[in-house]
């Protein structure tokens, strides 16, 4: 997983509230299990017409919004199923943190998992946030300070810090197992000197 310290771009907005895993990434696109190739299929039923061509008006299809790296949501973003292809296709597409009022908590925490900063603010905050996507001006993520800076002006984010850790050590679950390889391994050897017929074939 990659590491996560500070990013910089201008943010799409999308002031929709609800939206579902299904909208992020349709149920006919889950049939891979390959982290790759979703980013084309992310919002497809509001990126494409009926008969596939780009809607010219949706945020991810215009300049410069189609190369973000950050989302800005409505609340209660990733609600629906606990599908796992919903950050894998914001990621793919190059989307590295959203920011809203609220997620769904399986969506919240499959965001860290992959790589994602998924970062909570008040209305308030979302909606300032949102000027700076209307101007087509960057804003910055400080993940270690925990701030957004945009403009002379920072909006400080709550993150459980060992999240934050993950993130930033680029460590996902595979990840922190291996980090335990010594303490496994002294595990197995004291079992099969113990209890050596477990291993018998």
């Amino acid at each position: 997983m990659k590491k996560f310290t500070t990013l910089k771009s201008i943010p799409a907005y999308l002031p929709i509230v609800n939206v579902d895993t299904d909208m992020i990434i349709p149920k006919q696109f889950l049939k891979t299990i390959k982290r790759t190739g979703l980013g084309k299929n992310l919002f497809f039923e509001m990126r494409y017409d009926e008969n596939g061509k780009k809607i010219e008006d949706f945020i991810l299809n215009k300049e410069p919004f189609n190369k973000s790296n950050i989302l800005i949501a409505g609340k209660n973003f990733g609600c629906g199923s606990s599908r796992e292809h919903a950050p894998w296709a914001l990621l793919d597409f190059g989307i590295t943190c959203v920011i809203s009022q609220s997620y769904a908590d399986i969506f919240y925490n499959n965001c860290f998992k992959n790589g994602i900063l998924p970062i909570t603010i008040s209305e308030e905050e979302v909606k300032e946030l949102s000027e700076y996507s209307t101007r087509k001006e960057d804003i910055s993520i400080m993940l270690e300070d925990q701030k957004i800076l945009f403009g002379n002006k920072e909006i400080k984010f709550e993150i459980d810090q060992f999240k934050k850790k993950c993130l930033i050590e680029g460590l996902d679950d595979i990840a922190l197992s291996l980090e335990q390889k010594a303490k496994i391994e002294t595990f197995e050897n004291n079992l099969k000197s113990s209890k050596p017929w477990i291993f018998n074939d």
